[in-house]
């Protein structure tokens, strides 16, 4: 199912089926005492349907549960098709992962029954909500039965409703990064009450790290690097640079191809490699950046790696990856190389890739960022987005060979 039919249905179904819960969980709780999280929880569900680079930002809210709640099994709600990058996280163990098939609207109502039933066999105690103001995931986790219901709520902002049964509930801030409104959910789970802005909550500063890592023997970094040398032996004389210049799902967040195309000739001009990576989709476009550059040092990867495990090895191998924003600069935070992330119609003060091997370009046009959960990520520019094209490539170029060469300069001196 495509993202614009599932906001429609989000939207129109989502409301009606919002408000009918709202009015229910309204009636009932008049009769009861208001849910309150036990010392000792068994079982706690987290709903991460979003992007992939979000499970990553979502690493330390994971860590601060396994140590608030050492007892309890965390369980992980999300989309069939994000499930890999979980289970090379290891966020939990593999029995604990549940997925949605989201492939068509049949298949994605058919788990959300099973997965509903299976959920309350479980018993869950809490669930946390980690969308933002998506009424699927906030009606799921009604559904589970968990009597702790913790999620984002709008406050007075017109046009999200998404009903009053998440019970414990945070405000969404868009001028604080999200993994430390992740981590705030986790607070909101012991809260004895919901937590609008006049309630006290945790100070607390944004993660550097993610509390994530993918283990790899050395050997296993050898071969791969072997691998890659007897692939594209070019690899053997020049050290390698990264780019990918797709934009997934949202194209808009795509930076010129034309402007990459000036990077990648002036990168191998310098006397690099650059590997140009993507799944299969991207390819069109890789090999139209391959002809524009005119350099056999310029290599088309896309398809190359077969799994998010090869691509970490890839990127092992590497000495800086130029992106867009999306999975690929979050993945990058899990190894040792360097990444330059562009950001336009989103923001890297909420979104940016935790640590500190990242260089964030964005080029302060008013307009930007303009894909915010208010709007439900659907911008006004139609494509035409100037707050990328106005960042220009020369300057770009010359952050990396700045950075490369200074690389270089230090590796000497270690030698």
């Amino acid at each position: 199912m495509n993202i614009q039919t599932q906001r429609f249905i989000d939207r129109w179904a989502g409301q009606l089926l919002c408000g009918g819960v709202s009015a229910w969980v309204r009636l009932t709780g008049l009769f009861g005492t208001p849910a309150r999280m036990p010392a000792a929880p068994k079982n706690i569900l987290v709903i991460l349907l979003s992007e992939m680079g979000s499970i990553v930002l979502a690493g330390p809210m994971f860590a601060e549960l396994r140590r608030k709640y050492p007892g309890a099994a965390v369980h992980i709600l999300q989309l069939k098709k994000n499930q890999e990058v979980s289970k090379l996280l290891s966020l939990t163990d593999v029995e604990h992962m549940h997925t949605l098939d989201d492939s068509s609207g049949g298949s994605l109502i058919s788990d959300i029954l099973k997965v509903s039933l299976k959920f309350r066999s479980i018993g869950l105690d809490a669930v946390i909500d980690c969308e933002l103001f998506s009424r699927v995931s906030a009606l799921l986790s009604f559904s589970t039965g968990a009597p702790v219901r913790v999620g984002f709520t709008p406050h007075t902002q017109e046009g999200l409703y998404r009903g009053s049964f998440i019970n414990h509930s945070i405000p969404y801030n868009p001028y604080q990064h999200i993994s430390k409104q992740f981590l705030s959910l986790v607070d909101a789970l012991d809260a004895p009450y919901s937590m609008p802005r006049n309630r006290p909550a945790a100070i607390r500063n944004t993660p550097v790290d993610t509390e994530l890592s993918v283990k790899f023997t050395d050997t296993e970094l050898e071969t791969y690097r072997s691998k890659l040398e007897s692939d594209h032996p070019v690899t053997r004389e020049r050290r390698l640079v990264l780019v990918y210049a797709g934009g997934g799902i949202l194209p808009e967040r795509a930076w010129p191809a034309s402007h990459y195309a000036r990077v990648v000739q002036g990168l191998c001009n310098a006397g690099y490699a650059v590997g140009l990576i993507g799944l299969k989709d991207d390819a069109v476009l890789a090999r139209d950046l391959q002809a524009q550059v005119g350099d056999a040092a310029c290599l088309n990867l896309t398809g190359y790696t077969k799994s998010i495990r090869e691509l970490l090895m890839l990127m092992h191998a590497s000495a800086l990856l130029i992106t867009n924003d999306g999975g690929p600069s979050h993945f990058a935070t899990v190894t040792p190389i360097q990444t330059m992330v562009f950001f336009g119609p989103e923001t890297g003060k909420l979104y940016g890739p935790l640590g500190h091997r990242t260089i964030i370009l964005e080029s302060g046009i008013a307009c930007s960022p303009c894909l915010t959960a208010y709007n439900h990520r659907l911008t006004f520019c139609d494509g035409d987005n100037q707050c990328l094209k106005r960042i220009a490539p020369d300057p770009v170029l010359d952050q990396a060979l700045a950075f490369l060469n200074n690389a270089s300069a230090s590796a000497g001196a270690a030698a």
